[in-house]
This record gives C-alpha cells, structure tokens and sequence, in this order.
C-alpha cells in the first residue's frame, strides 16, 4: 500500500488565517482563537473524552475520527511545538500537551536550533534542521508503511505544498473572518491546479475541504 503524505483536520478562518501573531505560553495560536477555530471539532463525541456517551455526531465526527487513522508519524514545525525563539535557553520545555500527547506516533518538529529527542507516553519527539524532502524521508522510514501527516502550522503547511510534497488535505474552514494573521491561503481555488477539491458544508457551520492530487 503507497505511504500517503496528509493534512488532517486543519482549521483556518474563511479568509485562509489558520494562527495569529504574538504566540506566548498562554496563547498557543497567538491572537486566534482555537475555540472558535476548532469549535467543530471540540464539540465531536469523539473529542469529548474520546467517549461515544457524549458529543456530536455526523460528518465532523467521522472526520475526527479519521485523524489517527493509518498514521505511523507527524512532521510539524516548531512553533506548533511550542513558543520558543531561537536557541533553546534549556530543554524543560516539552510540548503543549502534557505527559501523553495525542500524536501516539515519531513526531519530528522542523527547527533551526536542534536538541536530543525525547519520548513522552508513546510518543517520541526528534527535532530535524533539515529540508522538507528530507524530513519526509525520515518519516516515512519511521511510520513504517503507515502514512505521514503534515500536522502544521501554517508555514510548515505551506512548505510542504510548495515542495509539491503533501498528497491529501482536509482543511475545516471556519464560518468567520479575521483580517490579519498567518494565512494558508488567499482563495482555495488557488491549488486546483495541482488538486481536486470538494467542499462539504456541515450542520456545525464549518465547510469541509478536501483536496486530492489530480
């Protein structure tokens, strides 16, 4: 079976901003919201405690149940990884996500300034100055089969799309705009040429896009 390379359940607002400026410890999207910008996904049966008691069904729970799916490793850039600058002043800082992190696969987080890898739970981060090209191939090694997602942010995203390298993408737009920010893109017409797309608009208000190499 061919490893895929894949985007999933990504959000950005209807004018194409998926982060803010001005990250901190607090604020890991800066000036946006990540409960409006995911509030989708946040209200899901299978968000809400990973449970089936509780939550929304439909279309935006099966695609968030589709986000571990057939995934063996994440690339994701560094201020996914957190709000560090430049050298790292020591190596406390371990993530957002507490001891068990929702990757449950090989992360490598994209980075001028490498440091040792280290695991938390099932989930081991390696820390890569490298290309796209070659961050992928590392990956790919490491899933063993499995496909690789492009797990963000914005610039890691546009990275890999610029590298012509990510072979599906869901993006969840979401049903308000911003003005200002860091933009995946202006319209998302703009990949046709490279991509099918499809939009599926939910009940949430979210309209899903789906994109496909042609």
């Amino acid at each position: 079976m061919t490893q895929r390379v894949r985007v999933q359940c990504f959000g950005v607002t209807r004018d194409g901003i998926g982060a803010g400026e001005e990250q901190d410890y607090e604020r890991p999207f800066g000036h946006v919201d990540p409960g409006d910008l995911f509030a989708w996904r946040f209200a899901t049966g299978s968000w809400i405690n990973r449970s089936d008691l509780v939550g929304t069904r439909g279309i935006d729970d099966y695609i968030e149940r589709d986000y571990a799916r057939g995934i063996g490793a994440e690339i994701m850039g560094r201020n996914k990884f957190g709000p560090i600058r430049g050298p790292w002043p020591n190596y406390e800082w371990q993530g957002w996500w507490g001891e068990e992190p929702p990757f449950h696969t090989p992360v490598f987080v994209l980075t001028h300034y490498v440091r040792p890898s280290f695991s938390l739970s099932d989930t081991t981060f390696h820390f890569l100055d490298t290309t796209p090209h070659e961050a992928l191939e590392q990956a790919k090694t490491a899933a063993e089969g499995r496909d690789v997602r492009i797990g963000g942010g914005v610039t890691t995203i546009r990275e890999f799309l610029e590298a012509d390298l990510i072979d599906e993408m869901h993006i969840a737009v979401a049903p308000y705009e911003l003005g200002d920010g860091i933009r995946l893109w202006t319209n998302p017409d703009e990949l046709t040429d490279r991509y099918h797309l499809e939009r599926v608009p939910s009940p949430s208000g979210v309209v899903h896009h789906f994109f496909w190499r042609r």
